[in-house]
């Protein structure tokens, strides 16, 4: 068992009188961890204190901050196997892919560190008596709310770029993954100041009663619902609000590539993770020529997948995060049949303890089902046959959310079609993961807004102030 401790104004154990939560194990439903609640006060209280710590850490030099930021990276390396374990036992992602998760958010860390100290502001070219120039600022105070489905390397990117850039950070991890919330802000907490990390615990009215506060930026990767509720709360308080929200990303397969290479790409993209990944394949336009084929091939991919708990070595498919999200997964897969869709494989809550999904191929879908149109955050693949790539393309377009997309095709003037055209942040042709490290997109619509990566992210942490000195007198210096 983890037993969470909060963090508030340079003291652990601090608050909690809201209660106690306890997250259980999706594998078996075991209890894993006791976790505090925050009160609104506390909540009040942890805000203030992290204002009274944001000027001593805004004036502290950029190369100290990255050197803490180098030093928070090693603490938190030296825990990794501890965080991994922890994400496993908490929201069941296979024990190889926790790790992967933690090595990313570690990289992270080291990368703004680096990137940091060395961005500037801009000089600009006023009167020979004047000296006019740009300065990059810390905003102050930044609420963090992050998610449960990759917890390390979304909250390291998000807390190592507000950091180094000087702001204090108030950090709210999701209630699902508390315990590895818990131990990342141990290690970040080893090497920075004391007040300048605050950690926060509990259940949605913590993240709510955060976002309500008087802080200067509110960043949160998570549901799209919520990230509404938080962007009218900032419109309320002027904060800036950072997000990464729901999608429902599309892979478009054209008429001229191997079938069962696309569905190879298909099953990677939609059941990695138990498909809980931002930018997971959630619906599939396959061109009619190539359909039958592929669609064999992705229901043999399906089938061979190993299921099991997380922390079983060899497991490919874990649990879903709770009982409460199968429900949801399984009743979108359930109302697609009972619309004309057909279940090749998978589509049946399995007996015995857990929150166990099997990875389901769904044929015969329309662009306009549910299951097709919203978020599933789960290991289904919704098959929709079209006649061309431009039906592909066009159906890939026409969606509430824009957050990726991925194209398969031989075709170099349909790979920049896609890009062109794809009203999304992130574009990806013949590979549903990977691209270059750094990558930095917007998402749209309904998926959010602002950079959420890359050296941009560090730019939206910042406030610029433009300084003119002129001479006394109008003369010279």
């Amino acid at each position: 068992m983890y037993t969470v401790a909060q963090l508030i104004g340079g003291v652990w154990g601090a608050g909690g009188e809201g209660g106690e939560l306890v997250v259980h194990d999706p594998a078996d439903g075991s209890p894993v961890t006791t976790v505090p609640v925050a009160t609104a006060d506390e909540v009040a209280k942890a805000v203030e204190a992290a204002r009274g710590a944001a000027a001593e850490w805004a004036a502290t030099a950029p190369a100290e901050r990255a050197a803490a930021l180098h030093r928070a990276a090693d603490a938190v390396e030296a825990a990794a196997d501890e965080l991994a374990q922890a994400t496993t036992a908490e929201m069941g992602k296979p024990l190889d892919d926790a790790r992967g998760g933690v090595a990313a958010g570690i990289g992270t860390l080291r990368q703004y560190a680096e990137l940091s100290p060395v961005r500037g502001g801009r000089t600009l070219h006023g009167a020979p008596s004047a000296l006019d120039f740009m300065a990059p600022e810390p905003r102050g105070v930044v609420a963090a709310i992050t998610p449960w489905n990759d917890p390390v390397a979304v909250s390291c990117g998000l807390l190592g770029a507000a950091l180094v850039t000087g702001n204090v950070v108030l950090y709210k991890p999701s209630e699902r993954t508390p315990a590895t919330g818990w131990l990342l802000a141990r290690g970040l907490d080893q090497a920075l100041p004391a007040g300048v990390l605050s950690l926060l615990t509990g259940g949605a009215e913590v993240g709510a009663a955060l976002a309500g506060q008087d802080v200067d930026v509110v960043a949160h990767v998570g549901s799209t619902a919520t990230g509404r509720a938080i962007a009218a709360a900032g419109a309320r308080t002027g904060a800036k609000v950072l997000l990464e929200n729901g999608g429902s990303d599309p892979l478009v397969v054209d008429a001229d590539v191997d079938p069962v290479w696309a569905a190879e790409q298909a099953a990677l993209g939609c059941f990695a993770n138990a498909g809980q990944i931002c930018v997971a394949v959630e619906r599939i336009y396959v061109h009619r020529d190539v359909a039958e084929d592929f669609v064999d091939a992705l229901v043999e991919r399906a089938e061979a997948l190993t299921v099991g708990p997380g922390r079983d070595p060899g497991t490919q498919l874990g649990p879903l995060v709770d009982r409460r999200h199968r429900d949801h997964v399984h009743g979108q897969v359930t109302a697609a049949v009972a619309e004309g869709a057909r279940v090749r494989t998978g589509g049946a809550v399995p007996d015995g303890p857990g929150a166990f999904y099997p990875a389901t191929v769904v044929s015969d879908c329309r662009h306009e089902m549910v299951l097709v149109r919203e978020e599933t955050f789960g290991p289904v693949a919704p098959v929709v046959v079209v006649d061309s790539f431009s039906e592909g393309l066009r159906c890939a377009a026409d969606s509430p959310y824009g957050l990726a997309a991925t194209v398969l095709t031989g075709s170099m003037s349909h790979a920049h079609r896609a890009w062109r055209e794809l009203p999304v942040g992130t574009v990806k042709v013949n590979a549903v993961f990977g691209g270059a490290p750094g990558g930095a997109a917007q998402p749209r619509r309904g998926s959010g807004q602002g950079f959420g990566y890359g050296p941009e992210l560090l730019d939206e942490f910042s406030t610029v102030k433009a300084v003119h000195i002129e001479a006394p007198g109008g003369g010279h210096w």
